[in-house]
């Protein structure tokens, strides 16, 4: 998770967020403590117990028309009591002016205040995608991401076995590469985790034998993704014959990333073994699951089925002397 400051906000989303510093200059250090974002209707008429004064605090038309109906004294009261909570960030919308208590108060308590001329309603639903993006829990893994029909398969295994050489061939098949060697991994909610490359290598690829390829040059723009929800991790390992490896797929196999579930699925290594067909597979199996097919379960009862019926039908025959 990053740091985030005032002033951070700024340098990433000035533009986009149309924002403008109106005071506290000097607060433009404080550091945002949370994703979460407060309008403090009931804060202006004195109820202040058990107040997110950690949050940023946006003020919309409803909250400036109260504060400029009230006079100067009793404004400058009703400010002064949210500002001594020590708040960390204060944003105006629709660039509505405010009032001159609330300049004066910024900088007295070192509180930046900022303005901006997005609606209320369109600068929370964009500062909390920012804000949730930047408090995600995140984390690096080494292992080697790859869109397969749409299927994000997050190839993991021990250094050298082989998961650039796959997803080269991927790649070569149509198939589309988020990253290679360092999988930058975030959660953005309970169930979805995104995978992105790392910041050094984008869409280079370490080619043992050969060396650094950069496959957006060689293959085109089509050939890679910016970010990929990981769905399924494909772990490779070499071939040991005292495994006892998954032959019927009745029983899903699951891993853990930051808290979230995903499928797991292991590809024993031997010579001669086409992983790029059989990674293929798994993206549209997995698919498959996702609609409700679980082939091996449904052969498992149609084979069990069948052998209800001929065991009948066999107890059937041997009863009849005709």
């Amino acid at each position: 998770m990053d740091t985030v400051t005032v002033e951070r906000l700024l340098e990433d989303r000035r533009n986009q967020f149309e924002l403008a510093v109106l005071a506290g200059r000097t607060g433009l250090k404080r550091k945002i403590l949370n994703a979460e974002i407060h309008r403090p209707g009931l804060a202006l008429s004195g109820f202040v117990e058990r107040y997110p004064n950690k949050r940023t605090q946006v003020l919309g038309e409803t909250e400036l028309a109260y504060l400029n109906s009230l006079d100067s004294d009793l404004r400058r009261e009703v400010l002064e009591r949210l500002y001594r909570l020590d708040l960390t960030l204060v944003v105006l919308s629709k660039n509505l002016p405010p009032p001159e208590e609330m300049v004066a108060l910024a900088d007295q308590y070192q509180t930046a205040l900022l303005s901006t001329r997005l609606s209320t309603t369109e600068f929370i639903s964009r500062l909390s995608i920012y804000l949730d993006t930047r408090f995600a829990p995140s984390t690096q893994i080494h292992g080697t991401l790859v869109d397969v029909y749409g299927v994000g398969l997050l190839y993991t295994g021990k250094s050298g076995i082989g998961k650039s050489e796959v997803a080269l061939d991927l790649v070569e098949r149509g198939h589309r590469l988020v990253a290679d060697d360092v999988v930058r991994i975030t959660r953005r909610s309970a169930e979805v985790i995104i995978g992105t490359a790392g910041e050094r290598l984008g869409h280079h690829m370490e080619i043992r034998g050969i060396g650094i390829v950069n496959v957006e040059k060689l293959f085109g723009i089509r050939a890679v993704r910016q970010q990929k929800r990981i769905e399924v991790e494909v772990r490779l390992e070499m071939w040991k014959d005292e495994v006892e490896y998954e032959r019927l797929g009745l029983e899903d196999k699951f891993t853990t990333v930051l808290g979230t579930e995903i499928p797991l699925v292991t590809i024993p290594l031997s010579p001669g073994k086409n992983i790029t067909v059989i990674s293929e597979v798994i993206a549209m199996n997995h698919m498959l699951k996702v609609y409700g097919v679980h082939t091996p379960r449904e052969f498992s009862k149609a084979l069990a089925d069948e052998m209800m019926r001929r065991h009948a039908t066999a107890q059937y025959l041997e009863s009849d002397t005709e």
